[in-house]
């Protein structure tokens, strides 16, 4: 990979040792993946936040890049607890320190600790054909797809160099030609839950680019397709025939085909409850949206409290700001969680079975918690809690 006289001049450690490493790891990924040259970003958004899964290890990386500061915008992703009820979640303290060290380390570094992984409806979000460097699977196939704008599927550490320098590795879905669909998936049907045609179409394509036609999402349904199939698959970006910016970019032909319709979302649900009996249900992942909050308050209003699991509703501080009457009736059935989420918090020390309705909760769950997980659409979930 080619560098300029400036971006040689961090790289021998002429603007610190913090900057020095960034563009080190930048430089290492570009020789990995080929990239000829960088491309400057126009911001940033990071994972790699609770403490659950980066650990010490990962702290002692944010302590070695202490005496850098980001020159692009940056958001950060969920952490492992709600800054403000993490006793009330059943968090310990010696976690709930280092986890406010590691939030800490980052704003030092210059990054907005909204931790939130839907940074695009409030603090952050790009312009169709900017570059950008966002981790977060959900977030960044978001921005790819519904958006326009242009990211890899970045890593924290990478994603956080690229911060840092301004600037990331022009390779991969940063350049036009990759963008093209490698696949088109017709779906069949009207009443299309989109946590499982993305647990059923993730499972096909892998980490290739699928083009969807037959269905008309909405922006929160885009926001949960690109969720589950970034979990259930590795896709970083899809197509939507004549919703996302990019649908009418491509030509189509000679293109696998392959169909979706109840069978298969019906055997990806199957594929995806190996529970009973909820302890926890929780909702919003990714976050909620201001749009699914008044959703989910005209679905409870007038209904009562059942069951005896915990219930959640996670979502950034700044969505819950914004509609406070909604979050009243919500608080009748169960907490309101800022700033984490039901995979990146310890739940196994508490629970062993949580019910979602998120595809990309679902796989997850039973990963990096331990958990038996049960799933329900939102008016399912809405069922077992009132």
């Amino acid at each position: 990979m080619q560098l300029n006289r400036d971006e040689e001049a961090i790289l021998a450690g002429e603007s610190g040792e913090g900057k020095r490493k960034a563009m080190e790891l930048l430089v290492a990924l570009g020789d990995i993946y080929g990239a000829e040259e960088l491309v400057p970003i126009s911001s940033a958004h990071l994972s790699g936040v609770s403490y659950k899964t980066i650990g010490e290890g990962g702290i002692g990386l944010l302590e070695e890049m202490a005496d850098a500061r980001i020159c692009v915008p940056a958001t950060l992703n969920p952490a492992g607890m709600d800054r403000s009820r993490w006793e009330e979640m059943g968090i310990n303290p010696r976690f709930a320190d280092r986890q406010q060290h590691i939030i800490d380390c980052y704003e030092r570094l210059g990054v907005t600790s909204n931790c939130s992984c839907t940074p695009y409806f409030d603090l952050n979000m790009p312009k169709r054909g900017q570059h950008i460097a966002w981790a977060e699977s959900s977030a960044l196939s978001f921005a790819n797809s519904a958006i326009g704008a242009k990211t890899n599927r970045e890593g924290g550490p990478g994603a956080l160099a690229a911060a840092i320098i301004g600037k990331t590795p022009k390779y991969g879905l940063h350049i036009d030609k990759n963008r093209a669909p490698a696949v088109i998936i017709d779906v069949e049907g009207d009443d299309i839950d989109y946590s499982m045609l993305g647990q059923a179409a993730g499972a096909i394509v892998g980490a290739r680019i699928p083009y969807f036609r037959g269905i008309r999402p909405t922006v929160d349904q885009l926001k949960t397709l690109a969720a589950a199939m970034a979990a259930s698959g590795s896709v970083a970006m899809y197509h939507v025939e004549e919703i996302t910016p990019e649908s009418n970019d491509f030509d189509l032909k000679g293109l696998e085909k392959v169909t979706i319709g109840k069978k298969e979302m019906e055997t990806a649900r199957e594929g995806v409850n190996t529970g009973n009996d909820p302890e926890l249900i929780a909702f919003g992942c990714p976050h909620l949206s201001a749009d699914e909050i008044r959703n989910l308050a005209s679905l409870l209003k007038g209904r009562r409290r059942q069951g005896d699991a915990e219930v959640w509703f996670c979502t950034s501080r700044q969505t819950l700001a914004s509609c406070p009457k909604e979050v009243k009736e919500l608080e009748r059935f169960g907490k309101l969680v800022c700033d984490t989420c039901m995979v990146v918090t310890p739940i196994e020390e508490r629970f062993a079975c949580t019910a979602t309705n998120s595809g990309k909760a679902c796989n997850y769950l039973a990963t990096l918690c331990s958990q038996k997980v049960v799933y329900r659409d939102t008016k399912g979930l809405v069922e077992l809690i009132s």
